[in-house]
């Protein structure tokens, strides 16, 4: 088996409630392979919004080791994280997110431009990120001119601007509605697939977490494995 491009090893984050602490992962274990999708399960507060933000390096765990793609990210400054952040790791999150003042193509090109890119590159980049999914002919609309799949379709796109090895969705499909949500997630999945990327997707939808590689469910603070 290849080595895993995302590994998330003994990872404890634990807060403060007053003078109460509240576990949320107690010495959790993940392992993702390059073009592999795992579906990330559980009720809501059991942790799944930390652990993604742990495995993105947004947090720091309390214990434990994050790895991307074999670099061990734990003794990291703060800008060594966002490097590879920038570098290496794609967010999909449940609303877009995208900048209302900037057209769909300027919001895909705005993380290629920070991380170095030139803006002709960038732009060129982006359309064909927008081609992939089937949004060419909107490339000059700001968000708000954009439905809602609309909008989420170009924050995945924004998400693979900067070909990632890791990729972290949490609730990508949550605020849109069935069929919009099944169309979104198809072209999700396409495009990791095709990338051959690690990714990691929170979702409380049954049937699209059975349409990935694995699920594991968030239980007590350790993942378990759920059988097909």
């Amino acid at each position: 088996m290849n080595e895993a491009v995302f590994r998330a090893e003994g990872i404890v984050r634990t807060y403060r409630q007053g003078r109460k602490e509240l576990q949320i992962l107690r010495g959790l274990d993940l392992a993702v392979q390059a073009g592999e999708i795992v579906a990330l399960v559980g009720p809501s507060g059991a942790g799944k919004s930390t652990l993604l933000h742990v495995a993105g390096l947004l947090e720091r765990p309390d214990a434990g080791e994050v790895l991307i793609d074999g670099q061990a990210c734990g003794g990291l400054g703060d800008a060594g994280r966002t490097r590879i952040r920038r570098s290496s790791i794609g967010f999909v999150y449940q609303y877009h997110h995208l900048l209302p003042e900037f057209s769909a193509v300027e919001n895909i090109a705005i993380p290629q431009i920070i991380a170095g890119r030139s803006r002709r590159e960038a732009t060129e980049r982006s359309r064909e990120l927008l081609k992939c999914l089937g949004l060419e002919d909107r490339a000059t609309h700001r968000p708000g001119r954009l439905s809602g799949g609309e909008q989420q379709r170009v924050a995945i796109g924004r998400a693979l601007a900067n070909v990632p090895k890791v990729l972290l969705a949490d609730e990508p499909t949550g605020n849109l509605d069935p069929h919009t949500a099944d169309e979104v997630f198809h072209m999700l999945l396409a495009l990791v697939r095709s990338a051959g990327l690690a990714a990691v997707v929170a979702t409380h939808n049954v049937a699209l977490a059975e349409r990935m590689d694995r699920i594991v469910l968030l239980e007590d603070g350790v993942l378990v494995p759920v059988e097909p």
